[in-house]
Parts: C-alpha cells; structure tokens; sequence
C-alpha cells in the first residue's frame, strides 16, 4: 500500500511559477508509476501528467505541455511537479496518484487528499 501527501499548492498570479511535492510512503516508491490530476470546481478531474517507474518515460496533457515538468526521486520517495508560465485556466486541486500499471487516465490505484492551487489574472 501506498500513502501519498500533496504540498506545495499555493497562490500566484498569472505567469507565475509553482513546484508542486508529493511525498509517498513504503518501500515500494519505486515500482510504482506516478501521475498528477487536477479537478476545477465544477468539473470532472482531469490527467495532467504521469512518469513512468524508472523516471523514463513522462506524458502530458496537452494544456500543461511545454509548461510542467514531471520528475521523481525514488530514493526520497517523492515526485514532483514543476509548473510554469501558470494561467487562470490551471487553477484546481492537484492530486498525485500511484499505480503500478502505465495509465494515463484516472484508474489510479491510490491518491493523495490534494493540494489547492489558485492563479489569479
């Protein structure tokens, strides 16, 4: 079983930047492939972007490519997500999920609580 804790969520303006952490519990970090989502208010949570085990594969949305960079560190059990040039739209809860099939839609085995993320313009 995996524990997952969300941090780093925040308030910044447009064009700003945010790393968002996720801190996994187990010694089994590592054989899990990781994703980040986030859920608007009023709208269904969506896939933002996933890593693979080894950190050698990534994929994104298409409305966060070029500005968010997924990383992992499976020796402190964590995995990151750096966002940039932000923009209202990106406001959300973010969650960070594990599962140990390569998935790129919701079927995550399991998830974090979230962390709040707000853009103003």
């Amino acid at each position: 079983q995996v524990q997952l804790v969300e941090s780093g969520g925040g308030l910044v303006q447009a064009g700003g930047s945010l790393r968002l952490s996720c801190a996994a519990s187990g010694r089994t970090f590592g054989t899990y492939n990781m994703g980040w989502f986030r859920q608007a208010p009023g709208k269904e949570r969506e896939f933002v972007a996933a890593i693979s085990w080894s950190g050698s594969m990534t994929y994104y949305a298409d409305s966060v490519k070029g500005r968010f960079t997924i990383s992992r560190d499976n020796a402190k059990n964590t995995v990151d997500l750096q966002m940039n040039s932000l923009k209202p739209e990106d406001t959300a809860v973010y969650y960070c999920a594990a599962s140990l099939q390569w998935l790129v839609n919701d079927r995550y085995d399991y998830w974090g609580q979230g962390t709040q993320v707000t853009v103003s313009s």
